[in-house]
């Protein structure tokens, strides 16, 4: 089981584009070489390296082209209309969001409107796992198949969901005739 900090850590192997405000060859480091950095001219590295260069104010943090309001507003009213999961524009949407808005506010344009929009999608993609789980649960089918799930969402419901068939399939068994003397 993994918790919210590990889903977080995965995210933040995610390209991003910044622009430095310095020069320097190409980085040489175990997960790939980044870089090479010149001032001004926009670069991709990975989440964690734009996160960290931002705290020593030596970039500006280009956002993602999938966190623009227009296009989170599509994507909610796609999610609004679906009855179905649909396809998220990033499989971390959510953790990226919350790193850039926490640690770039002030690069991101319309911060407040695409919080409001993340959340807003997170609150309906919730809601419409949780229906689901009590569809399946009530189903009595033995599998399900959830597409589009982000690993944060699968995780979010992981834990309830395996207590919660842990004890039906108890229930189940202990309700069965001639179950119960061969547990015996």
């Amino acid at each position: 089981m993994m918790d919210p900090a590990e889903v977080e850590f995965l995210a933040e192997k995610e390209q991003i584009t910044v622009v430095p405000n310095f020069s320097q060859d190409k980085v040489y480091l175990i997960g790939g070489d980044i870089g090479p950095f010149n001032a001004s001219l926009p670069t991709e590295v990975p989440l964690w390296l734009a996160v960290n260069l931002k705290q020593r104010q030596k970039c500006r943090i280009v956002p993602p082209d999938w966190m623009d309001v227009e296009k989170l507003e599509q994507k909610k009213q796609e999610e609004i209309e679906s009855k179905f999961f649909t396809e998220m524009p990033n499989q971390h949407y959510m953790e990226v969001t919350q790193l850039l808005l926490k640690y770039a506010l002030t690069d991101i344009p319309k911060a407040d409107d695409i919080r409001t929009l993340i959340k807003d999608i997170w609150d309906l993609r919730i809601a419409k796992l949780r229906s689901s789980i009590d569809t399946f649960v009530k189903s009595d089918s033995t599998h399900a198949k959830l597409n589009y799930l982000t690993l944060m969402e699968i995780n979010t419901v992981r834990l309830f969901l395996t207590k919660a068939l842990d004890q039906m399939h108890i229930l189940r068994t202990n309700t069965q005739p001639g179950v119960r003397q061969s547990q015996e």
